[in-house]
């Protein structure tokens, strides 16, 4: 289920600028709202079958936001937020009594995205439901954030896949199948086949994670056009709760 939200920027409390790598300090706010209300947290996230093999699955996913006007600050690495309102999506696999949990617990929020530099506090104004997706065996998508998708090299380290990469598509699949199984307890047993086609060219944007602290890090994923063709159950599951990796970090979200 996705949600469309509109958010109010407050700029008398902090200030119209964030830092250019803002998708972990938004993962950390969904976080905190949601904590907001432990108990029915709790029984949502057990009534939609998070869990599988003792692990929590995050399965979620959202959008960079949406800005109708912003500059950049490139010697501070700051987005300058010029507009009053911002649009942000995002998106929930489960279906059980999602619409009324996130509805009760985001709306008339605010929250801050900040580092040491500078910040912005945002008011939550409104959150909207969206259409389901409405199925074909083949679609068209373009990405609302970057999609990830890694594999590891010789050396151990970690590889970001560019969408023409041979084995990208595979890639894709195995984190549908595994988001799959953790939202229905049980593995797909459908046409588990994928074909992905780009369409022009992807754009990479490489990401940094928890930036200025001692655990900074680096993820690459790519802007994109492209065609699917799936089942439709993992269609769905792509659609609503994102494509490749690290989505519940900010990536991989279509439309």
């Amino acid at each position: 289920m996705r949600f469309k939200i509109k958010l109010e920027v407050l700029s008398q409390v902090m200030g119209r600028k964030i830092p250019i790598n803002y998708q972990y300090e938004l993962s950390a706010a969904i976080y905190r709202i949601l904590s907001k209300a432990n108990l029915e947290y709790a029984t949502w996230l057990h009534d939609n079958g998070f869990f599988v093999d003792k692990k929590r699955f995050k399965l979620f996913t959202f959008s960079q936001l949406i800005v109708p006007c912003y500059g950049i600050d490139k010697e501070r690495q700051r987005l300058v937020i010029d507009s009053d309102m911002v649009e942000w999506h995002i998106g929930f696999l489960p279906e059980k009594s999602t619409q009324q949990f996130v509805q009760g617990v985001f709306s008339d929020q605010t929250f801050q995205i900040a580092d040491r530099i500078s910040g912005v506090s945002f008011a939550i104004r409104e959150v909207q439901v969206m259409p389901p997706l409405v199925y074909a065996p083949v679609m068209e998508f373009q990405t609302l954030s970057p999609i990830c998708v890694s594999q590891r090299n010789e050396q151990g380290k970690t590889d970001y896949l560019s969408p023409d990469a041979p084995n990208y598509a595979d890639g894709l699949l195995t984190g549908l199948l595994a988001r799959y199984k953790a939202l229905y307890g049980h593995d797909f047993d459908g046409d588990a086949s994928i074909d992905f086609q780009l369409i022009g060219k992807a754009k990479p944007v490489l990401v940094k994670i928890k930036a200025g602290t001692p655990a900074q890090t680096f993820v690459k994923g790519y802007k994109c056009r492209f065609k699917l063709a799936l089942a439709e159950e993992l269609m769905r599951i792509a659609y609503e709760g994102g494509l490749g990796e690290k989505c519940s970090m900010g990536f991989g979200m279509i439309k």
